[in-house]
């Protein structure tokens, strides 16, 4: 049988699955679509949902709870954005928040003027914010975020404690961040998900991060697997993958993986076994 390179085996504690997600619609998709000069309006400062992007939300989140995922992720990374962290918490957390409930919520009501309930943090995985995941840096206000301070009492129960600077340091008025910077950053953020345990991840990001980072990675790709990778992503768009660890960056030891051995005593019969049982004991 002659030998091809159209199938690859790798060890299954070294793959982590990641459902990649795209926030929804945000004001400033609407803006920029009819007049791309609209990114530099200082208007949409940290852009929120539209209620259309609110609509795609519940779409995909009933998605995830029909097809099962939301039984099967353990983590949810959201990009510190007030759109993406909308996005997150629609899609992955709990149901509406009561009052009684001895747990802060996921978000509060009306959080960045969405007209929507408050989202429970009750029976969902737990969620971190993670600045390597944002999206290009620089220049469009769309594209900086507000301090920590401001977001911690809008998303209660969202993990910032991985961001070290309460404002944005990381934009800049006059310089953009370059493609080729951004895929660097996402490939950082990528090898760092190896340091978490988790192994089923939900990552809620942005199109300019998604599409660079994905592009760096299918390089290698067959043509038709590279165009599925790296293809720019719709408004709340998920998109499974598996993330392998090519460089032994993790340190995990496999739970299923069974070392052959054979049991304790003679490799023999059974029958012979015990006459030769009986046999040492009559000598003794």
């Amino acid at each position: 049988m002659e030998l091809g390179a159209t199938t690859a085996l790798y060890p299954l504690h070294r793959c982590k699955t990641i459902y990649l997600v795209r926030h929804a619609q945000g004001i400033h998709n609407v803006a920029g679509e009819k007049d791309f000069g609209a990114y530099m309006s200082h208007e949409l400062f940290d852009a929120q949902l539209t209620p259309l992007g609110w609509n795609q939300v519940d779409g995909l989140r009933e998605h995830v709870k029909k097809s099962g995922l939301a039984e099967k992720i353990e983590l949810v990374i959201t990009s510190p954005l007030l759109r993406t962290m909308q996005t997150a918490v629609g899609v992955f957390g709990g149901e509406k928040y009561t009052d009684g409930v001895n747990a802060p919520p996921l978000m509060v009501e009306n959080a960045g003027h969405s007209g929507r309930p408050a989202v429970s943090s009750l029976n969902c995985p737990p969620f971190i914010a993670v600045e390597t995941c944002r999206e290009h840096l620089g220049v469009h206000p769309c594209d900086k975020r507000r301090s920590i301070t401001e977001y911690r009492p809008l998303f209660p129960a969202i993990d910032f404690s991985l961001i070290e600077n309460d404002g944005d340091v990381l934009w800049e008025p006059d310089v953009r961040e370059t493609n080729e910077a951004v895929a660097l950053r996402g490939m950082k953020f990528m090898d760092w998900l190896w340091t978490r345990e988790e192994k089923e991840i939900a990552i809620v990001s942005h199109s300019g991060f998604l599409f660079h980072t994905l592009s760096m990675y299918s390089k290698e790709c067959h043509p038709t697997i590279r165009d599925e990778v790296s293809k720019h992503f719709a408004n709340c768009e998920l998109r499974s993958m598996v993330l392998v660890d090519r460089s032994m960056l993790g340190s995990y030891s496999s739970r299923f993986n069974y070392a052959g051995k054979n049991p304790t005593g003679l490799d023999v019969p059974s029958d012979i076994a015990d006459k030769k049982q009986v046999d040492e004991a009559q000598k003794n």
